[in-house]
């Protein structure tokens, strides 16, 4: 057949048409599934069947108009009909009308796809920021189960650099390991997290070669915005973190400050064993549990006898010293001193560091009673790192709370939240700061939330429990009381719990409960502000004005603040000893 004839055999078949037809039937179809699936929550996978199918479908629709052909007496095959007689028929100009109707009606679900896409990012703007993103879990597709601490290194290397990137809000892992690495309801998840940008990715790691797959998605349209595959040495994964995360910034079109660059491509270590070991201890260090942070100081350590340059260990290890007397026996000056060494260190090695810094504030608000210091270093540590969401925490929990700047203290535990909305610890210290600022109805709502992901948060129940002993429910403050000790031993919460039974009419239980101290103390530290609330409620003022003033001696940081704040100490406002104690607060030392 020649050329020009096989030409006029497609246009006497009809396949043209149906080729045209098809187009603009198959791009509605595919138009109806991408616009108007999602609204209804049909599974992206259906969406995706329909578009294949479409394209499939092509040339089974030309093949078949090329065989067949639409008669007066029903359909026969194209060899089987008279072609003087086909070209006898009248014209019909239907499928015209068809393929019109078709275009129309594809355009306008395209427009109004894009208009309704448009308004939904717009209305969701003011909870899910355009510059917003949320770093998943990543997959471990390594044989060695072991290699998982190094996929989460690998994540939260990402999610550091991102950090410091102020034009950008960056979610904490600790928010994001609540999911799994690739989940199919990224709308919620992003909702939950407060991003309207997920990145999910995996690591492979062989011997010395490693293999990280990423992929950005909008959460809210499911439109993939980048992806990419990083097969390299183990040797070269600063490089590829640094890449990604630069990459990430561009894509959300974040401005980048010069210094923000530099500390985006720093490298923390050269030793990729030490840096292994340092996301070991960082994982568990996040658990905050008695059993985890031990181990977590132990990783730390080993991480710095590979590498003794490594900024980064020495702040973690700081940290983990910071909070140890609270989850452990360990006495507060014995962790102090060793949290200051760390931390200072860290800040020697690596000046622009914000973990150090943080680390360095935190022992000047607990160790040292440096409120002013304490500012200062986390004040800089969020410069460092606006998107550091434990710089927050730790200076609206810590030494503005102290210096009674409320409306300060509860604007930054407001922003922890919005960058670890799921971390129960930053939930609970921000209704603990409403309470200290006497929001009680405020208080109680936020430590509910806590309650919400962690049913057995001690640390959430007897801080509720301390709220609604100053609304005057001393009954409902028991029975959170008598709940916080079921899941911790922590000596300060029986004392609570005694002191408020005392206040209720039975004076015994507090006596049975300093008796109870007495012992404890001799095996594990039992806070002096805890023994004050016990004889306070037995309406032994000077004893417990003797037991706050033994604070000041033990450095006990964590509770001399609350000393200025606490509505439980309010039978003592007034007193000259105790106004003495408050003025130590008000007027820190500077240095």
């Amino acid at each position: 057949m020649r050329i020009d004839n096989f030409f006029a055999e497609l246009k006497r078949r009809n396949v043209y048409k149906v080729a045209v037809a098809y187009a603009i039937v198959g791009w509605l179809l595919v138009q109806v599934a991408t616009q108007v699936f999602p609204f209804l929550e049909i599974p992206n996978w259906i969406v995706r069947l329909v578009i294949v199918l479409v394209a499939a479908g092509f040339p089974v629709a030309l093949v078949i108009a090329w065989a067949f052909e639409l008669t007066p007496e029903g359909i026969k095959r194209t060899e089987d009909v008279d072609p003087t007689a086909s070209a006898r028929q009248p014209r019909k100009y239907t499928w015209i009308f068809v393929v019109i109707l078709g275009a129309a009606l594809s355009a306008g679900l395209f427009f109004i796809g894009r208009f309704t896409a448009r308004n939904t990012a717009g209305a969701a703007g003011t909870e899910l920021p355009a510059k917003s993103i949320a770093v998943l879990p990543f997959d471990n597709l390594s044989r060695d189960p072991d290699d998982a601490f190094f996929a989460e290194g690998v994540q939260d290397e990402i999610l550091t650099r991102l950090a410091k990137v102020a034009d950008l809000k960056v979610i904490a892992r600790t928010s994001t390991q609540r999911f799994k690495s690739a989940p199919e309801n990224l709308p919620d998840i992003a909702k939950q997290l407060g991003a309207l940008n997920i990145l999910e990715g995996s690591v492979q790691k062989v011997n010395d070669q490693v293999r990280v797959n990423v992929q950005l998605i909008n959460a809210l349209t499911n439109a993939h915005l980048w992806a990419e595959i990083y097969d390299r040495k183990l040797t070269d994964i600063f490089a590829v973190e640094s890449d990604i995360a630069k990459t990430i910034a561009d894509t959300l079109q974040a401005k980048l400050t010069g210094s923000e660059k530099q500390m985006m491509a720093a490298q923390p270590t050269t030793d990729t064993t030490a840096y292994e070991l340092y996301h070991k201890g960082r994982s568990l260090w996040e658990k905050r549990s008695g059993d985890n942070i031990p181990k977590a100081i132990s990783f730390y350590e080993q991480a710095i006898a590979r590498d003794p340059n490594y900024a980064l260990a020495y702040a973690g290890l700081a940290d983990a010293y910071i909070l140890l007397p609270y989850y452990t026996a360990t006495a507060q000056r014995d962790a102090s001193g060793k949290a200051k060494e760390a931390a200072l260190k860290a800040l020697r090695l690596d000046p622009n560091l914000a973990e150090a810094h943080a680390a360095v504030g935190k022992v000047l608000n607990f160790g040292e009673i440096d409120l002013t210091g304490s500012i200062r270093e986390f004040e800089r540590a969020i410069e460092l790192k606006p998107n550091y969401a434990t710089a927050h925490h730790w200076l609206g929990a810590g030494p503005l709370v102290d210096l009674g700047r409320f409306d300060d203290a509860i604007a930054h535990g407001k922003r922890a939240i919005e960058l670890d909305p799921l971390s129960p610890i930053m939930n609970a210290d921000l209704g603990l700061t409403l309470y200290f600022a006497r929001h009680y109805d405020d208080a109680v709502v936020q430590l509910r939330k806590p309650l919400v992901l962690d049913p057995t948060f001690a640390y959430a129940l007897y801080n509720l429990g301390m709220v609604l002993q100053s609304k005057g429910d001393l009954h409902g403050a028991i029975a959170q009381y008598e709940k916080a000790k079921q899941f911790s031993d922590d000596p300060h919460i029986s004392a609570l719990s005694g002191a408020a039974k005392a206040l209720a009419g039975d004076k015994n239980a507090a006596l049975q409960t300093l008796t109870d101290l007495d012992k404890i103390n001799q095996h594990r530290e039992v806070l002096a502000y805890s023994r004050a609330l016990l004889h306070l409620s037995l309406n032994n003022k000077d004893e417990a004005l003797r037991w706050l003033e033994q604070s000041f001696a033990d450095r006990d940081g964590s509770n001399i603040g609350a000393i200025k704040v606490d509505p439980l100490l309010d039978p003592l406002r007034g007193e000259p000893r105790f106004e003495a104690l408050v003025q130590k607060v008000v007027v820190p030392k500077t240095q």
